[in-house]
């Protein structure tokens, strides 16, 4: 039997765990370092800390660990891939030349540019005085972006030059690189798929809510709730993303000897001209992963193993479904919050940024659990989690009301 190693310790680690478990190959799942959350869905929490490479790979050799999986970004950005494959452990993400598509915002619209995969247009700036400059001289609102990793909270849309400057000054304090980007409407989605060099599975396409309140007010987030499928990002979007998008972007990788067993995540804008890049993530997406994941009905291990031996996985997704997830945070986030802040246990949920024991679980972080729940139809699923939700002992805890609300309206 396969035991199996996750890296990360949030609610997107959560549900990667919890479909490693639903495979009859797969007798154990570690999480490192886990939290206490996870513990009464029988995954196995580890004191070892996501950046402790070598920890890491010690405990996946004395303990035979069969696959490692890494959710977050931060190890991946660091080289986690590499320092597994050295010691000839097997492990699923980007190593560190591929991880750059996410870790360098510079990095990746090059490599749009130079493989004619759609974007905004931009421009890069290394210092202050002409990028203020520039910034004057176009038209609002504007795009601007740190030259690095940023947990999902490193973009700004400024809709005054006043804004613009502000944003664009602390960019400068943050990274000695900054992309001013034109700004592009339309509606955004997120498509992931899982690589095995050529080979490749597409998820459903879900939408995540980035901004802390209704109707998209409030500050940027890592993500306060998402849902799937999304009605407005039909097949035929979904084709136009995979050979405009997804396909050039596995060329583009295998061109440049950046080829790799992990995830591509396209932050996607459905556009009037067509489908855009936004961003690209080269990990599973959080909150998206924890309403993804249950959609499958293969076997997630046998998938992945079948990735990294470049092999086509077969896979089967279920389309009866719409999936929602909301997201509950302590207060304060994404500010300094209030750690302490009692979290209601609930069978099912996602945990995140908690510590504690199982039974009495407190914040101790920002996002510390998502609630979720599947219907026939979104507004079903919707009202679902929000039902659960009234009924739990939240306290102090803060979470959007309007989770799936644009999916709903292109269905009335």
């Amino acid at each position: 039997m396969a035991k199996v190693l996750v890296v990360g310790g949030g609610g997107r680690e959560h549900a990667i765990a919890k479909a490693m478990m639903t495979s009859p190959q797969v007798s154990t799942v570690y999480c490192a370092p886990g939290n206490p959350g996870m513990v009464p869905d029988g995954i196995q929490t580890l004191a070892i800390e996501e950046m402790d490479f070598a920890g890491l790979v010690n405990f996946a050799r004395a303990n035979t660990i069969t696959l490692t999986f890494v959710g977050p970004e931060v190890p991946l950005a660091a080289g986690i891939v590499d320092y597994f494959q050295a010691a000839g452990l097997a492990i699923f993400g980007p190593h560190q030349a591929a991880a750059q598509l996410e870790s360098s915002k510079v990095f990746a619209k090059a490599f749009m540019r130079r493989h004619h995969i759609p974007t905004a247009d931009y421009r890069q700036f290394h210092e202050l005085a002409p990028a203020l400059t520039y910034s004057r001289e176009q038209s609002l609102p504007q795009v601007i972006k740190v030259d690095g990793l940023a947990a999902g909270k490193g973009v700004t849309v400024a809709t005054s030059y006043e804004q613009a400057a502000t944003a664009i000054t602390t960019a400068f304090a943050a990274s000695a690189t900054v992309l001013i980007e034109d700004y592009v409407t339309g509606f955004e989605f997120s498509q992931m798929v899982l690589v095995g060099g050529e080979r490749y599975v597409l998820l459903p396409t879900a939408q995540d809510h980035k901004r802390l309140q209704d109707h998209d007010l409030g500050p940027n987030t890592g993500g306060m709730g998402a849902y799937s499928p999304v009605p407005q990002i039909t097949p035929a979007v979904i084709e136009q993303t995979v050979t405009t998008i997804i396909e050039p972007t596995i060329a583009g990788m295998k061109a440049e000897g950046l080829s790799f067993e992990g995830v591509i995540y396209v932050g996607g804008m459905l556009t009037a001209t067509g489908v855009q890049v936004i961003e690209y993530n080269l990990r599973l997406g959080d909150p998206e992963t924890q309403i993804l994941l249950p959609q499958l009905q293969s076997d997630f291990y046998q998938v992945i193993v079948d990735l990294l031996q470049h092999r086509q996985p077969h896979v089967q997704w279920q389309t009866a479904a719409s999936y929602l997830g909301v997201v509950l945070a302590a207060p304060g986030y994404p500010g300094p919050v209030k750690a302490g802040v009692p979290v209601p246990s609930v069978t099912g949920a996602d945990y995140a940024s908690v510590t504690g024991t199982p039974d009495q679980l407190v914040s101790a972080g920002g996002r510390v659990m998502m609630v979720t729940a599947s219907a026939p139809n979104l507004m079903a699923a919707q009202q679902a989690v929000y039902q659960q939700i009234d009924q739990l002992a939240i306290g102090d805890l803060i979470y959007r009301t309007d989770i799936g609300a644009k999916g709903i309206e292109q269905l009335h």
